[in-house]
């Protein structure tokens, strides 16, 4: 495998070295959401904690860097996930994250644009406060096709999948209506591959037009009302991405064993998409992913070609010392073809919930890391320098 540091240019900035603030929050950094809170068309984004308080801080962008705000100054026990969405129909992006498994709750906070404040947090509603516990992923999508997002979310310990409307009054309604759209496994097979059902994206499958729902090891064709049909895509579910990396009117699908161990697959559709016979699967590492719990895309290199971000955990027990100290990270760059070029961005770094975004707003994506209970709290971030390096090398 290539080094990725080969390929592009990247400037490593960390909280542990005061390049970045260190986050406010404990040592088990649970979420991570990347969103223009703010509003001027720059990502910022938002950690999640449990242990203590505060459960949210955000780490809003200035001209300098960023500056850190706590959302929630109480004690939360926030699970992985989170979403944004202008809920309250103001114009600006409110944000969702629900408990773990010693919670039954699924919050919102109201964005209080344009008064930030420091010291004053987020107003706080509820959404779910009753039933099973640990919500573990959200999003937001139209899958009713009634031309406004839904909210979506996984209840871990039900097992099930629940889509909520938003409440045409939501700041009036505690808790929002929901209804069960899925129950079952969705991948959660074996403890080893996977604790538990997760993942969730939301992208047009069939290529009728309108965004469909994927969670764990399926995607889901809407039948009317709250009825879908859920279609097996895989054996194992996981962290689940679709995107289009070659031509053709069906994406590709790609998992990563989450919270567990096992292949990063990409699966292709060769037939009929809701015939889950058509779906073929190929390991792309030819190496299993151990806590493969960060998986994003986006065209990482700018040649117009999706690529794939995977990352594994460093730890995640409450050891010590580090569960699996050779921890990876991967670019895969795709060449639209179907192909990828397989490259190590880092060795002996903890992730938990990776993303791309462009943090900085020069219009290229860059990495933002966080690991759970690896060196922390702490968060970094690469800059990307691929375009400028290339600028200043002709």
């Amino acid at each position: 495998m290539l080094a990725a540091a080969a390929l592009l240019g990247w400037t490593h900035l960390s909280s542990i070295r005061g390049e970045l603030p260190v986050p406010a929050g404990s040592h088990q950094q649970t979420a991570v959401l990347v969103a223009d809170l703010d509003g001027n068309r720059s990502p910022d984004f938002v950690i999640g904690f449990r242990v203590k308080g505060p459960a949210l801080v955000w780490f809003r962008r200035t001209a300098n860097g960023w500056n850190q705000y706590v959302i929630e100054p109480e004690f939360l026990t926030i699970e992985a996930g989170g979403a944004a969405y202008d809920i309250d129909g103001d114009g600006d992006l409110d944000i969702v994250f629900g408990g773990d498994a010693q919670s039954s709750h699924l919050w919102w906070w109201e964005n209080p644009s344009p008064r930030f404040d420091s010291e004053v947090p987020w107003t706080r509603r509820l959404i779910k406060d009753s039933g099973a516990r640990q919500q573990h992923d959200q999003i937001f999508a139209d899958l009713l096709g009634t031309g406004k997002p839904q909210l979506v979310f996984w209840n871990q310990r039900a097992k099930s999948l629940l889509l909520a409307p938003v409440p045409a009054e939501p700041k009036r309604t505690s808790p929002w209506p929901a209804e069960v759209i899925f129950t079952g496994q969705a991948g959660a097979a074996t403890r080893a591959a996977a604790l538990y059902a997760e993942g969730i994206d939301a992208f047009d499958v069939d290529g009728d037009g309108r965004a469909d729902l994927l969670a764990g090891n399926y995607w889901f064709r809407h039948r009317g009302g709250f009825r879908f049909e859920p279609v097996r895509i895989a054996e194992t579910g996981g962290r689940i991405r679709a995107g289009r990396f070659r031509k053709g009117k069906v994406p590709q699908v790609v998992i990563a064993p989450g919270d567990g161990s096992g292949p990063l697959m990409l699966y292709e559709c060769r037939g009929n998409p809701a015939d889950e016979r058509s779906w073929k699967g190929r390991d792309l590492l030819g190496q299993p992913m151990v806590h493969g719990h960060t998986l994003d895309l986006g065209d990482i290199d700018g040649d117009g070609h999706l690529d794939i971000f995977a990352a594994e955990m460093a730890k995640w027990s409450n050891r010590s010392e580090p569960d699996h100290p050779a921890a990876k990270s991967w670019i895969l760059f795709g060449d639209g073809k179907g192909g990828f070029r397989v490259t190590v961005f880092t060795t002996g770094h903890g992730w938990h919930e990776g993303r791309l975004a462009d943090l900085d707003g020069d219009g290229d994506l860059d990495v933002l890391g966080k690991p759970y209970t690896w060196i922390a709290p702490r968060v970094d971030v690469w800059i990307n320098e691929g375009r400028r390096a290339r600028t200043l090398a002709r």
